[in-house]
């Protein structure tokens, strides 16, 4: 039998999970298209609320006053453990044994002291410190925060006339970056302490040595960087945590998310505070670069 040609081709059949898939893939072109202006709008946020702080902090009346030290008094809880057992076994290891291994085949361990101005005063203990400050203690004030959001106390809050910002935002503010502050002093000691432990406990180097090479390197820009800079990480821990504790939508699952973004964006302006920090100290003072 002839088979007229001209006759029009029956359409394919449609697949069934076409529709679902592409609408799925606009949504996820779109989501992705829209992520650099939720970062911008998030970040124009938490600008707008450090000088909302500011301004809060500096006008009457002063009630926010006693809850920094409470709120002081609970990060030291919470952090100094963590801290002290990060700094001593990161500053034994990493920076300790390995500068420690290659200073012994030139000879001079006892180098490794100055080394420890550059390794732990400027760098790693104010690292560990923020590191350790945004894990524990920041986490736990953008979860108390987005809980207190999901209940709706933060609305209740502004209904009643209550500035959520002096009353919350205010005190824990200054509480992580006074704290973050000590807590930098307490890690460049026992950071220090990690390094003394493999120059003299494994390689067999005096304490005398370790020390006079410490001595000669250490100066009082390398002090005031570091505590400066740790209380600068303290602030932005505070803001970033603060902020998205603050702004949870999705009920105890957007407070879980809520924390993972606040830890992350936490690291990140950690990171770049830190390069630009670091590179202004070492263009203000250059003798700081010199090793003796």
């Amino acid at each position: 039998m002839a088979v007229d040609v001209r006759a029009p081709l029956s359409p394919a059949p449609r697949s069934r999970t076409a529709g679902p898939r592409r609408g799925a893939a606009d949504g996820g072109v779109r989501h992705a298209l829209g992520a650099p202006v939720r970062a911008m709008e998030q970040v124009a946020g938490m600008v707008l609320l450090t000088a909302r702080v500011l301004v809060v902090s500096l006008t009457p009346p002063f009630t926010w006053v006693p809850d920094v030290i409470d709120q002081a008094y609970l990060v030291l809880q919470r952090c100094l453990v963590p801290m002290v057992f990060s700094t001593v076994f990161f500053g034994f290891s990493a920076p300790g044994l390995q500068a420690s291994n290659f200073l012994s085949l030139l000879g001079t361990t006892d180098r490794l002291g100055a080394f420890f101005v550059m390794a732990s005063v400027r760098e790693f203990a104010p690292w560990i410190t923020a590191m350790v400050v945004a894990g524990v203690a920041g986490t736990a004030i953008c979860a108390d925060l987005g809980a207190r959001k999901v209940r709706d106390e933060l609305d209740a809050m502004a209904v009643m006339g209550i500035d959520a910002v002096r009353t919350i935002v205010v005190p824990r503010f200054y509480a992580l970056g006074v704290m973050t502050f000590f807590l930098n002093i307490l890690a460049l000691v026992f950071g220090v302490f990690g390094g003394w432990l493999s120059a003299v406990v494994v390689f067999g180097e005096t304490t005398a040595g370790f020390l006079s090479t410490f001595a000669s390197n250490f100066s009082l820009p390398d002090l005031l960087g570091s505590v400066l800079k740790t209380t600068g990480f303290g602030f932005i821990v505070a803001i970033v945590c603060c902020y998205k504790g603050m702004n949870v939508s999705g009920g105890s699952a957007g407070v879980g998310r809520a924390v993972n973004q606040a830890v992350v964006i936490s690291f990140v302006g950690i990171w770049v505070f830190n390069y630009a920090f670091t590179s202004t100290l070492l263009a203000a003072f250059p003798e700081t670069a010199n090793l003796h």
